[in-house]
């Protein structure tokens, strides 16, 4: 399964619904922060971000973005699952900890059903596989920034 989305699908048709019926959707100024040490993943999930209106900040490791000022304003988080010294699963558990809970979706090019379930029952948002499909992210992002609403 190339997608799998943690939000209960009840709840996530029942947000687009009220949407639909004339709530303004969340400005796409939203900062999206991508946390991969891939630069050339990294930089074209900056790009697509940027393309589809976000606003977006790219970090080569997780301890980068941690002691990066933008932590706070970051409204969705993109992390990779296998990256050395902090995994992106363990740096969504270090936000929760940290009571700084982000909406993450994680990406993987070694997606194991282990790890999706696990993570998803964690509370992160998306589970995805590279190379991520653009309307699958699409849906993620939708989930992840009206999480909170």
């Amino acid at each position: 399964m190339e997608f799998a989305c943690g939000r209960d699908h009840i709840v996530v048709a029942a947000r687009m619904a009220v949407r639909a019926n004339g709530r303004k959707p969340m400005a796409k100024t939203s900062l999206i922060s991508v946390v991969d040490d891939d630069r050339y993943f990294r930089e074209s999930m900056q790009r697509l971000m940027r393309s589809l209106a976000y606003t977006a900040e790219a970090f080569a490791s997780a301890a980068d973005f941690l002691a990066s000022p933008r932590l706070a304003e970051t409204a969705c988080l993109i992390a990779d699952v296998n990256m050395p010294a902090m995994t992106g699963i363990e740096l969504h558990r270090h936000l929760i900890d940290a009571r700084r809970a982000i909406p993450t979706i994680l990406v993987t090019a070694y997606p194991n059903d282990v790890d999706r379930a696990r993570t998803l029952n964690e509370g992160v948002v998306c589970y995805l596989r590279k190379p991520v499909d653009e309307q699958h992210l699409k849906r993620c992002l939708r989930a992840a920034l009206t999480s909170g609403e």
